[in-house]
């Protein structure tokens, strides 16, 4: 009998060729959210998934389910204790896109110092006198706090060294870089100009940037997040730009996505705000969709996964 794998039906066209080539059926959903995997799914050997959350609930019920590939590096939409329990491997794809995500950092922090987005909206509207009432601010000579220093982080700093900017680098496990200065957390927060987000998402990270942390950076200083939502406190950061503790935000990743539209996030003339689209190009969806698949193969052959975050217990 052909072995199923559920993905998302907007998988590149590359990932799901993969799966096919290797003689597997595939299974496309409109969204790999729990209603649909159930309704559609429920007997596949393998998934391909992109931000949903899947728990105990959903997995329960899947016996013939050997592996949950994430379509990305981040994997805490996944429940590990949950998969390994059931005997499911759960996969990421930690060098398909990190590349990505560091151009879309830099695109965000260009766009949030020099109010592209929010100037180009007021000229559809006409509004011409905006862009000389809200100033940019250079980045050049400015300082750039990068807090994480994996993958993506190392690419930021290196991309951001173009610009001219000190760098300045937190990371719970100091490593040399050729671009920047390892310091502690309170001197990142207090001494950085812009502030990038880029650790990993787990109960250890859950709201490192809170409240107190917002009231030790400057009041000209901005957020820059394309990590997870969880890794802000979005009440403590709502609190911060109503009454000015920093200038602003550019934000990718939200508690709940998509983020909902009567968000108050949305009033604020100073956040950029983007739907989760840091690895969104052609290229990294590719690999993304490719390396997933590849996991779901060697899995369902037989062979242990190139990328595992989790280990079966039977």
């Amino acid at each position: 009998m052909t072995e199923k794998v559920l993905v998302p039906a907007q998988l590149s066209q590359d990932g799901k060729a993969y799966l096919k080539d290797h003689g597997f059926e595939v299974i496309e959903v409109p969204r790999a959210n729990q209603e649909n995997i159930l309704k559609y799914g429920q007997d596949v050997d393998g998934m391909i998934l992109f931000v949903d959350p899947i728990g105990e609930d959903v997995i329960s019920q899947m016996p013939n389910l050997k592996i949950i590939a994430r379509h990305g590096v981040g994997y805490d939409s996944v429940d590990l204790d949950a998969s390994a329990k059931h005997g499911i491997w759960v996969t990421n794809t930690p060098n398909a896109n990190a590349a990505t995500v560091a151009e879309t950092t830099i695109a965000e922090i260009l766009d949030v110092s020099k109010n592209l987005t929010k100037d180009s909206l007021e000229m559809r509207n006409g509004n011409f006198g905006y862009p000389l009432a809200h100033l940019g601010f250079d980045l050049e000579g400015k300082t750039i706090g990068i807090l994480g220093y994996g993958k993506i982080g190392q690419l930021v700093a290196k991309k951001a060294s173009s610009l001219g900017m000190r760098i300045l680098i937190h990371n719970r496990t100091p490593r040399e870089s050729s671009y920047g200065q390892f310091v502690d957390l309170d001197t990142l927060l207090k001494e950085s100009d812009v502030l990038t987000l880029h650790l990993a998402s787990n109960p250890a990270t859950y709201h490192t940037i809170g409240k107190e942390q917002l009231a030790e950076m400057k009041a000209s200083s901005v957020l820059i997040n394309l990590g997870r939502g969880a890794l802000v406190d979005q009440d403590a950061l709502i609190d911060a730009l109503k009454s000015k503790a920093i200038a602003g935000a550019a934000l990718d990743v939200f508690d709940e996505e998509p983020l909902p539209l009567d968000s108050e996030l949305f009033k604020f003339d100073n956040v950029l705000l983007t739907p989760h689209i840091g690895s969104s190009t052609v290229e990294s969806f590719s690999r993304m969709a490719t390396d997933a698949a590849s996991e779901v193969v060697r899995v369902l052959s037989g062979q242990a996964p190139q990328w595992p975050v989790n280990r079966p217990e039977k």
